[in-house]
């Protein structure tokens, strides 16, 4: 029997990934990168408006024509014995939550000659915080009459997220809202173009982005109800029409691969293809999550990600970006957090402030200098909001600080003070999801910096104390899109029946692993205790404390790990 391969389509915040992966093996024979043409490194951004993200849908399908032709001939130059025609299944994932305004057929607006160059009519990345005003007023009025709502997605609704964004849209373009006839997540709009479903009754819309960025649930029968869509504008209520009440998961088909696709792609006609989810969601499916897991999807920002049983009882945790059914798994909830900057603060270090010039202002070269900094020894203290905080407080009103700065610091030890912040809020989020009973008994780490850079992936293990594992795959995201494939194909299909036997057969982690230093994790200790002074205090209402004590105990845990 010839051996039978899945496809994973990965739409990340830069370029689109492929993969085409071994579905008995989990060996990935192609691989290719497309990088977006519009915009700065695919994003379409403002000088006016620092908190503006969007971009073009044209984008996505050329990207998607290239990435997949470039990914085919990669795996016929890398297994001879390779052929298209053994693809028996796609998935696909993408950022989110990027909602695109399209017309009655699914065209996006940015389509027309009208709206080619209006970002408003594009697609709304996940990092655009325009919408911070309209997100504060969902949560004010939610928490008035429809609190459950809120109970689902951490407390408080988020300007990242669909229907903040559709009501900013709404102000300050209302010809391009009024020109919509729905907005769809761009999750859900590849898997319809795909397959020949781009009419919006059409469109199976999945769990995943509904559930964590649109307070859909179950519960209340899908989106929310027309009555409260109205509190904030009749017009929403007009794009709740358009919503279905059926939400479909990974496990189900959005349906074939269209003919005219098949031939631009050099595939075979009639491929299933999965129903889409979050890169973050999938990327977690090939870390392996499972109970007890914590996965930990690191590049730019970060998701962290946890599952548990649908016959468990869950309590509400504030601060999630939600908790929703079948959003990562089938049978299970789905448990989101995340840092809404990550390696851009690092990037933002390097490319704005350029610290030494371009020799020693480099990462590479600040990384080595940064290794050789004991922690603590620089008498610093950063917190990692330079875009707002995602997970516990969602807030993108928030920002970032150093603190500490004295006339000898040095660029390296800031350096190592932003990873360290980063590392801390890191630790954040892992002490919500374990206080409220989701122990994290494993942590397993994807993305680039996982792979890349180890100092990073040491200081994570030194301040979480918890042993960082490194997933088997450089293309994480896309792999769980590949499973998404194996699985939709089915068992008769050579794919698979259920998710438990794919994550097992196409999924691992490397031998590689990061063991916390007790020496270091004891001081981080002591600044971790600081830092979350600092979190409280700048970011809630409720801390009244004083911050006098700071600056000085940074001096002293300085003044002690430098006379050792």
């Amino acid at each position: 029997m010839r051996e039978k391969y899945a496809l994973g389509l990965d739409f990340g915040t830069n370029s689109v990934r492929a993969l085409i992966v071994n579905v008995a093996t989990g060996e990935e024979v192609g691989t290719a990168v497309e990088n977006y043409a519009h915009g700065e490194q695919g994003v379409i951004i403002s000088d006016k408006d620092p908190h503006l993200a969007r971009q073009h849908p044209e984008d996505y399908i050329k990207g998607l024509e290239e990435v997949v032709k470039k990914t085919v001939k990669n795996a016929r130059m890398n297994n001879p014995d390779f052929s298209p025609e053994d693809i028996i299944g796609i998935g696909v994932d993408t950022t989110g939550s990027t909602p695109i305004p399209v017309d009655r057929d699914g065209k996006p607006l940015a389509f027309y000659d009208e709206f080619s160059n209006d970002p408003n009519a594009m697609a709304w990345l996940w990092k655009d915080h325009t919408s911070y005003q309209e997100a504060e007023e969902i949560t004010n009025l939610a928490r008035q009459h429809r609190p459950h709502f809120l109970a689902k997605c951490g407390g408080t609704y988020s300007s990242e997220w669909f229907w903040s964004k559709l009501l900013h849209c709404r102000r300050v373009a209302p010809k391009v809202f009024s020109s919509a006839y729905t907005w769809v997540e761009c999750a859900d709009w590849i898997p319809a173009v795909l397959t020949g479903t781009e009419k919006p009754n059409l469109i199976k819309r999945a769990i995943c982005p509904a559930g964590h960025k649109a307070m859909a649930n179950p519960t209340w029968q899908g989106y929310p109800d027309e009555t409260f869509l109205s509190m904030l504008d009749p017009e929403l209520a007009r794009i709740r029409q358009t919503l279905p009440d059926i939400l479909y998961c990974v496990k189900d088909r959005a349906g074939e691969l269209t003919r005219e696709w098949a031939e631009k792609l050099s595939l075979k006609p009639g491929i299933p293809v999965a129903v889409g989810a979050f890169d973050a969601h999938l990327g977690a499916v090939g870390c392996g999550i499972a109970p007890g897991v914590l996965t930990k999807i690191i590049g730019t920002s970060t998701c962290d990600m946890m599952v548990a049983p649908l016959n468990e009882s869950l309590p509400d945790i504030p601060g999630l970006c939600g908790i929703v059914p079948e959003s990562i798994l089938p049978g299970m909830y789905g448990l989101e957090a995340g840092q809404s900057a990550f390696g851009d603060i690092y990037n933002w270090y390097v490319q704005y402030i350029q610290p030494g010039g371009s020799e020693t202002g480099s990462h590479e070269s600040l990384t080595k200098q940064a290794e050789k900094l004991k922690p603590g020894e620089s008498g610093l203290l950063a917190l990692d909001w330079h875009n707002g905080n995602r997970t516990i407080l969602i807030d993108p009103q928030l920002t970032g600080a150093i603190l500490g700065l004295t006339l000898i610091t040095k660029p390296a030890e800031i350096y190592r003070a932003l990873i360290e912040a980063t590392a801390f809020g890191a630790r954040v989020i892992m002490e919500r999801f374990e206080e409220y009973g989701l122990k994290a008994e494993r942590v397993i780490n994807c993305g680039g910096i996982a792979f890349k850079n180890p100092l990073v992936m040491q200081i994570l293990a030194d301040v979480m104390g918890k042993t960082m594992e490194i997933s088997r795959s450089e293309q994480t995201c896309a792999l769980g899109s590949a499973i998404c494939g194996a699985v939709v194909a089915g068992k008769e299909n050579g794919g698979y029946e259920n998710f438990t036997d794919a994550v097992k057969a196409m999924t691992g982690v490397r031998s590689e692993k990061y063991v916390p230093n007790r020496e270091n994790q004891a001081v981080y200790n002591k600044l971790y205790k600081l830092y979350r002074q600092l979190h409280d205090a700048f970011g809630t209402r409720e801390y009244q404390g004083n911050l006098a004590n700071v600056m000085k105990e940074l001096l002293q845990i300085r003044r002690t790990v430098v006379s050792e």
